[in-house]
């Protein structure tokens, strides 16, 4: 399944649970990436009190903004959803193959997620009604949101935080914000270096089904956009996103409302890439304006869209690369 169809599902929850350069040194083991330290509690997106005995060292994540949260702080998890996904589609956390895979980031496996002798299981909060409490019969939950476009870089440092604070790489995860912060200076530096604040861009995704091509506009709601705004650069769609992560959704007639925008998409090799291909020779996208003026710009595989500070670096290279191109 396409990974971006499984986010897509974000309005619309069918299923279990739906989603939401490398780390500066690598990630240590379970049991020296936490002190022994007495108990932690925790509260997490639910406003609800997690008591753990101990800084988590045994952890797993069902979304892979908690799996890259981990592993960023130095915490390799023992479990994650859809192993082979996520080595596609995140190359900020590297996992060293030592996680079991628990299943579908849509319908994990309660049985293995039982069985791993976990501290925690991260989750992110859109979960259909009933399944956090089967988790929860299970282990231990600690629930982070998976977006807010109200505050999107806001909404990742709360579930960074979260999760630092369960497996006590606290200060860990102040480095990586600093980290973060330091890259987004130093690349509204570059940005105005190449004269480009104040420009318009539009970023987006796609994918096929039955042979149609749908567009999945990144809003300033958006993860991404609010880290390209960090930049200098302003959000050109027109349209409004979910209340979540800011996405919106749109056809390649609705293409036809943007003016002559720098048009940068994210693809991936394993699912294709919907513009080179099915759009390739499509009246409507060849007479874009952007597309006929070369602004038309697809940024590196494996960044992950809706990832943690680690991806929104690969997101400030990415985003200034193409102003160089």
């Amino acid at each position: 399944m396409r990974i971006t169809r499984m986010i897509l599902g974000l309005t619309a929850a069918a299923t279990f649970f739906v989603a939401a350069c490398g780390t500066t040194e690598e990630p240590t083991s379970n049991a020296a990436a936490t002190s022994e330290a007495g108990p932690v509690t925790v509260v997490d997106s639910r406003g609800k009190e997690v008591k753990l005995p101990h800084p988590a060292k045994r952890v797993a994540a069902t979304e892979w903004n908690g799996v890259e949260h981990l592993v960023s702080l130095g915490v390799m998890p023992v479990g994650v959803s859809d192993i082979k996904g996520y080595g596609q589609w995140v190359s900020a956390g590297k996992l060293d193959g030592t996680p079991k895979d628990i299943g579908t980031r849509g319908e994990p496996s309660l049985d293995t997620l039982g069985s791993l002798g976990l501290d925690p299981v991260i989750v992110t909060d859109s979960v259909t009604e009933g399944a956090l409490e089967q988790v929860e019969a299970k282990v231990p939950v600690i629930v982070i949101k998976g977006g807010n476009a109200q505050d999107p870089i806001a909404g990742m440092y709360a579930g960074l935080d979260v999760i630092a604070k369960a497996t006590g790489t606290e200060t860990k995860a102040a480095q990586l914000k600093s980290e973060f912060e330091q890259k987004l200076t130093t690349g509204r530096a570059e940005v105005e270096k190449l004269g480009a604040l104040g420009q318009k861009v539009a970023f987006s995704d796609a994918y096929v089904t039955s042979g149609s091509v749908s567009i999945r506009p990144y809003t300033k709601g958006a993860l991404v956009s609010a880290v390209f705004g960090k930049l200098g650069l302003e959000t050109a769609w027109p349209v409004a996103g979910d209340p979540a992560y800011g996405l919106a959704q749109a056809d390649v007639e609705g293409l036809t409302q943007l003016p002559d925008v720098r048009f940068w998409y994210i693809a991936n090799n394993a699912d294709g890439d919907p513009y080179q291909q099915e759009l390739a020779n499509n009246a409507i996208w060849k007479n874009l304006p952007f597309v006929k003026s070369g602004k038309v710009r697809r940024f590196p595989d494996s960044l992950w869209m809706f990832g943690g500070p680690k991806s929104m670096e690969q997101f400030v290279d990415a985003a200034v690369g193409a102003l160089k191109n």
